[in-house]
């Protein structure tokens, strides 16, 4: 099964380095595809340096900063693997759980993997608002769309990539998450989770997610499963 796995980037010069390392140190990994989001921070040369020694490596570049949904989109467009997991470019979320990650579709033949920080009773989170508005975002999930699932909103999600590939993407920003599980449970496709680690950055370094954000997936949620 070849694994690639898909990072959309902007601005994580911080961070991007010893990430990109941590991938490329994972042996299940046949392609690491970076969408570098128009990055203006000197992320973009460290990609570029890195692709060049490596030939694992794919490098689409962006002009134009357009959000962590834009630049999923137009990765799932070139993407080649059989799997692919979906990588934030920040250290929140850990590469050595691949294996954790993959399991499902071997094991049970799933088609969908979320990785769950609720599974883990180990985690913590930065901010408390955030940690809320996760749960009310899975139940909501789960009322809606007549499921089980723990942690909607979480980084790690990862797919067969003829079922990404057979979903059309509309969303530009962070809402790709709540579109996308919409569109999977729509489908009828259930979603596996195993539990995770998680290690959460704070807006001082860096974070870039916002309260709003919150009530556009709210929204999003809601949009699929009635209007559209």
């Amino acid at each position: 099964m070849k694994t690639s796995v898909l990072i959309p980037v902007y601005n994580e010069k911080n961070y991007i380095e010893k990430l990109i390392g941590k991938v490329r140190a994972r042996p299940e990994v046949s392609e690491i595809l970076v969408v570098d989001d128009g990055s203006v921070d000197g992320t973009r040369e460290i990609l570029k340096r890195l692709a060049a020694g490596d030939k694992r490596i794919r490098l689409v570049c962006r002009e134009k900063n357009s959000g962590k949904g834009a630049a999923i989109r137009e990765g799932i467009g070139v993407v080649s693997g059989d799997v692919v997991i979906i990588q934030d470019a920040d250290l929140e979320y850990d590469p050595d759980e691949y294996p954790k990650l993959l399991e499902p579709f071997e094991k049970i033949g799933a088609k969908v993997v979320y990785g769950s920080r609720t599974l883990s009773r180990k985690n913590r989170y930065s901010v408390l608002s955030f940690a809320l508005g996760g749960v009310l975002l899975t139940i909501l999930t789960d009322l809606l769309y007549l499921t089980f699932i723990t942690d909607e909103p979480t980084g790690y999600k990862v797919f067969k990539t003829d079922i990404i590939k057979s979903i059309t993407i509309e969303s530009d920003g962070f809402e790709f998450c709540p579109e996308v599980t919409a569109k999977i449970l729509k489908k009828g496709i259930k979603i596996a989770e195993v539990p995770i680690s998680y290690n959460p950055r704070k807006f001082s370094e860096g974070k870039k997610i916002k309260v709003k954000d919150g009530f556009i997936a709210i929204w999003t949620l809601l949009k699929y499963r009635f209007w559209k």
